[in-house]
């Protein structure tokens, strides 16, 4: 998949690019309702001898328009980017969210990023809207596209009656309920970070942790502990997470939570390297213990909680029960 990024106005020529199909979305997440605009984009591209091509922009519209001071991703740019070219797209196109692009009237935006890139056909969801103020919509689109292009709209996906969304994504995240998520996402969640030095208290109490400082600004799970997979060298290790503030040691709350895991039949120093952490349940908030002995003696129930889990996961034998939402 080839990837441009672009400023407004792009300097892009519309004879130098191949005829595309384009999917148009912010596409955060990439959770099955992304994915369902995404593949038909591809799949009408391949009928016709058409590139396959999608278009998102960074940063996020509502911060840049000051509807939200800081919005944290699901998919950061670079994993957005790997799972967009695992569906198959030829092209993708990252445009600059700036306030003067997001001036832009309706019909300068068909004219310039939709025709101008030489798009042949789009797709994408119902609640599309493009152009100052959102006033361009998918049943304003025939009027733009003045016969250039044609469109195909994407209805609303359904999950237990409710739509498929990011902001349903970032709720489930929020109240820790992370063994939903692939209902909605078609995965588990996944964070990247690098291993960095901790207080290595973890090692004191017989159970060493990897401390984990973000490669992006991820939406964080509410903080608890995970039952997790975690993937670094290559290799999957199953294990707990800790996502908090340490109250045990630590009186105060300050900045982000931190990110702790302990990985089952593990040993070896990994300082520096990339670990890839895939959350699949949650097992309790967390905790102030009165001594360390009491949060030793939890953390093993919560190893053995989590090592059921993991068994019954990959035997599918037993059914575990549903765990409260905070």
């Amino acid at each position: 998949m080839e990837t441009l990024f672009l400023s407004h106005p792009h300097r892009l020529e519309r004879q130098a690019l191949p005829p595309a199909v384009m999917a148009l979305g912010y596409f955060d997440g990439i959770h099955l309702g992304h994915q369902k605009v995404i593949r038909t984009a591809v799949e009408i591209a391949n009928e016709r001898g058409y590139e396959s091509a999608v278009m998102t922009f960074h940063p996020h519209p509502s911060v840049v328009l000051g509807k939200q001071s800081k919005l944290r991703s699901i998919t950061p740019l670079g994993k957005k980017e790997q799972l967009i070219a695992s569906l198959g797209v030829n092209r993708l196109y990252i445009v600059e969210f700036t306030p003067t692009f997001a001036a832009l009237s309706p019909e300068a935006f068909v004219d310039q990023y939709l025709d101008g890139l030489h798009v042949k056909h789009v797709v994408a969801g119902f609640d599309f809207t493009y152009g100052r103020f959102g006033k361009g919509t998918m049943e304003t689109m025939p009027i733009h596209a003045r016969g250039r292009f044609g469109q195909t709209v994407i209805p609303k996906l359904a999950v237990d009656g409710e739509k498929v969304s990011s902001s349903r994504v970032r709720k489930l995240l929020e109240n820790g309920a992370v063994e939903q998520l692939p209902r909605l996402l078609g995965r588990f969640y996944e964070l990247e970070g690098t291993v960095v030095a901790g207080e290595r208290r973890g090692r004191m109490i017989g159970f060493p942790t990897a401390n984990i400082t973000l490669n992006s600004d991820y939406a964080l799970p509410a903080v608890g502990v995970y039952a997790v997979k975690a993937m670094i060298g290559g290799q999957v290790y199953e294990g707990v997470a800790n996502v908090g503030y340490k109250p045990t040691f630590h009186k105060t709350r300050e900045g982000l939570p931190n990110i702790e895991v302990h990985l089952f039949k593990f040993s070896g120093d990994i300082y520096g390297q990339t670990m890839t952490i895939e959350w699949h349940r949650r097992l309790r908030s967390e905790q102030k213990f009165a001594s360390v002995d009491e949060l030793t003696a939890q953390i093993a129930r919560d190893k053995r909680e989590a090592e059921q889990y993991f068994r019954c996961f990959s035997e599918k034998t037993c059914i575990l029960p549903e765990k409260e939402v905070f």
